[in-house]
């Protein structure tokens, strides 16, 4: 009894690490372009030699919480393309904007070695991956990141998760299949107000488990169905879709996994991209280059068990620092090309764009580990309406587009990575590891205080609000 205690208490304070070492300073601001005046997204905010940052969001917007203890510690506000920012963290201005000016890379630096160098956007890709193994971290870490998974359609949200998640890694020597595992240690709000609607759901599910393999969702009755078994199958289609395992075990985790067998980014990666040289941009007083990315000969496909998820053509944009060859990062998006995923993209979503993943790598001890991951799908909920019986405007309503197409964005920022080899240990020790997002947790509200989140922008911060008001009359 005694030592199932120690243990608990042991997980409790791994688990909680991060945020009661110390006091904390909040820095908020807006970045914008020096010369346009307009928000700069996605821009990076971090204490430099640490993994303590966050990216500004829509509006140029961020918060950080930075412990006391790095107070006198540089600040570093940077985004490719632009000169960086820089100030000690307790002499930084929360009342004043930050302006990137924009900045060129001197070219003549690197015509004199450019005869020893790759020179086009395939080669200097192919030279990124070989160098991947060098890159990326080699040895067991932890990182500690800020979970929100939405769902929304054109007119609100109707679904929202915000959750603290702790990923181990054991390095990108080994296969994430067998040595990656991801925790949620706490929930900052959950609200699930989608209508329970989705045949499309149950029959996957059918097929699945009861054998079913002619089943089509157009001769399912809803009035037939119990709704907790409905339920069960959403919940099953949730995890299978948008489960956080599937987003780092996946092929869409392009790097860490560009090791295994059918990996996009793997051996075969010029059978279905090609990348082309944009221009030479500045990061952070280091050059970069930035890379465009095409279809190339062979669609691209996810192998998504019980989903057809092939027939695509890539497209996107890659940043290789040019000194190391390092990946900053990716913006990658994976569109219908095939004849029949466009038809099938068409009518279940409303879109040709199947797939938008964003990834941001942070230097630290001469790796890159991950830092901000956004991604993006359509969702299948329903094709339409199609009945005889008569409905009320407002249940019609429901199949207009607006209402129709739904899609899930997920955004993890990383803003603590754990080296130490006792702590890692331990943590592997402390069980259970449970990656599921969509299980309900009590809130802490002393965890919360001091944990590092994504800002909202305005118009997610308004449609969050609206979101609770719904759910809290939906609990009355």
């Amino acid at each position: 009894m005694r030592a199932t205690l120690l243990k608990l208490s042991l997980l409790i304070a791994l688990f909680s690490i991060s945020c009661t070492l110390s006091a904390q300073i909040e820095l908020k601001n807006k970045v914008v372009d020096f010369t346009t005046l307009m928000p700069l997204e996605s821009a990076s905010v971090y204490v430099k030699n640490t993994t303590i940052g966050t990216v500004t969001n829509q509006d140029g917007k961020f918060v950080l919480q930075v412990p006391e203890e790095f107070a006198n510690d540089t600040l570093v506000i940077s985004s490719i393309g632009y000169k960086s920012f820089k100030s000690t963290v307790n002499e930084f201005d929360n009342t004043q904007e930050i302006y990137l000016e924009e900045d060129i890379a001197a070219l003549d630096e690197i015509v004199l070695v450019a005869e020893t160098r790759p020179t086009t956007g395939n080669e200097i890709m192919l030279k990124a991956l070989e160098k991947l193994s060098q890159n990326l971290p080699d040895s067991a870490y932890l990182q500690k990141g800020f979970l929100r998974h939405k769902e929304r359609n054109a007119k609100e949200f109707k679904w929202l998760i915000e959750s603290a998640i702790t990923v181990y890694d054991s390095g990108y020597s080994v296969t994430s299949d067998e040595h990656l595992k991801i925790n949620v240690d706490q929930v900052r709000k959950s609200y699930d107000l989608r209508d329970i609607d989705s045949l499309f759901s149950y029959s996957s599910y059918l097929k699945r488990y009861e054998n079913l393999k002619g089943l089509k969702a157009e001769n399912l009755k809803r009035d037939t169905i119990e709704t907790a078994s409905l339920i069960k199958a959403i919940k099953w289609n949730d995890t299978r879709v948008n489960g956080l395992e599937n987003l780092f075990k996946g092929k869409l985790n392009l790097l860490r996994n560009s090791n295994t067998s059918n990996a996009l980014f793997g051996e075969d990666i010029l059978d279905s991209h090609q990348f082309k040289l944009d221009t030479v941009l500045v990061d952070n007083d280091r050059k970069i280059y930035k890379i465009q990315i095409s279809d190339s000969q062979d669609f691209v496909g996810l192998d998504t068990e019980g989903i057809f998820n092939e027939g695509y053509k890539a497209q996107g944009w890659v940043y290789i620092y040019w000194d190391n060859y390092a990946i900053k990062k990716i913006e990658y998006e994976l569109v219908a090309a095939s004849n029949a995923q466009k038809i099938r993209s068409k009518t279940l979503f409303g879109t040709q764009t199947n797939h938008k993943l964003v990834m941001t790598y942070m230097e630290y001890n001469d790796k890159m580990y991950p830092s901000y991951i956004y991604y993006e799908t359509p969702k299948l909920v329903n094709v339409g309406l199609k009945t005889d019986e008569k409905l009320s405007e407002e249940e019609k309503a429901k199949y207009n587009k607006e209402e129709r197409f739904y899609y899930t964005v997920q955004e993890i920022l990383f803003s603590e990575v754990i080296l130490d080899n006792d702590i890692i240990a331990q943590a592997l020790e402390s069980s259970p590891w449970d990656p599921d997002m969509f299980s309900s947790k009590p809130y802490d509200k002393s965890f919360w205080s001091s944990y590092n989140i994504l800002l909202e922008s305005e118009e997610d911060e308004q449609l969050i609000k609206d979101l609770s008001k719904r759910a809290s009359l939906f609990k009355q």
